[in-house]
């Protein structure tokens, strides 16, 4: 088996679509076909069900894929290894959310632009169900979340920090207990997020009728809020800002539930040596943050 159709099937079976893969891996889509009826002729087995306009790996497939995805991360390390390039170099797609983009990424973007030019980072901005997901398919190399469970089924992880979330108004209202909250007009990100969700399930443990003003993004949310809008509930660090200036004022009310910012791989993956050097850049960071 030649690497190069490992490599093809690899990413035919992640995209389960011949066209996209084409397009992803600069081939025409002649040439991955033709790739990979060559490798199930070596193979002597059919690796993909041919569906109309719709592809799906067949058992034979399902088997090989683990095995094609060891095959690939290995040669990238034995080459790194052969090479033994003085500084960290590759490619690294990362699924991370607004709240980490925004408000505690942009020193360790800054950090590999300028200490580590030759790792290309891709971030890719997407709720972490999808982001667990992507991790799976080995469309995302690492993964950052922000959820309460520290347990995803075919992943490894590793809890980088508590998450602090902020209750916040334009100005001080009074909120003794959750109750209270309904209350108030209710303001929130698109539903997904890790923490707009547990809220809600904590709101509808008290009533079921919870409507949500939705404003899609965080600065949007933290805008209407200043504006006197309603209540949100949003990661602190996000507010810590505008929490100083006093545009925004904190309520007395702490969520009974607990986010922790991770980051996350598949299961089994050998994380090359510059995918370790962002998750040990990404540990220091996170922990001089506080």
């Amino acid at each position: 088996m030649e690497l190069r159709l490992l490599v093809t099937f690899e990413k035919v079976a992640t995209v389960l679509s011949f066209t996209r893969a084409a397009a992803e891996l600069a081939y025409a889509q002649s040439s991955v076909t033709s790739q990979i009826r060559a490798l199930e002729s070596s193979l002597g087995t059919e690796l993909f069900d041919r569906l109309g306009g719709r592809i799906r790996l067949t058992e034979a497939g399902e088997r090989l894929l683990p095995y094609a995805r060891q095959i690939i991360e290995l040669s990238a390390e034995a080459r790194a290894a052969v090479t033994a390039a003085e500084e960290p170099t590759g490619s690294l797609v990362v699924g991370t959310m607004e709240s980490l983009t925004s408000y505690r990424l942009p020193p360790l973007l800054e950090l590999f632009h300028h200490r580590y030019p030759k790792v290309r980072l891709a971030l890719r901005t997407t709720t972490g169900d999808e982001t667990r997901q992507a991790l799976r398919q080995g469309t995302y190399d690492v993964g950052f979340l922000m959820e309460a469970e520290t347990e995803h089924p075919g992943l490894e992880s590793e809890v980088l920090a508590v998450e602090p979330l902020a209750l916040v108004a334009g100005a001080a209202v009074e909120v003794p207990g959750t109750a209270d909250l309904l209350r108030h007009p209710l303001l929130a990100t698109e539903p997904g997020c890790a923490y707009r969700d547990l809220f809600e399930r904590e709101l509808k443990s008290v009533s079921p009728d919870v409507e949500f003003m939705e404003f899609g993004t965080i600065e949007a949310t933290k805008r209407a809020a200043a504006a006197g809008l309603g209540i949100a509930l949003l990661p602190e660090v996000t507010v810590a800002a505008e929490l100083a200036e006093g545009s925004l004022t904190r309520l007395p009310w702490e969520p009974p539930f607990t986010l922790r910012t991770q980051l996350a791989w598949r299961a089994g993956k050998r994380l090359p040596a510059h995918a370790r050097l962002f998750l040990e850049q990404a540990r220091k960071l996170i922990a001089e943050q506080g």
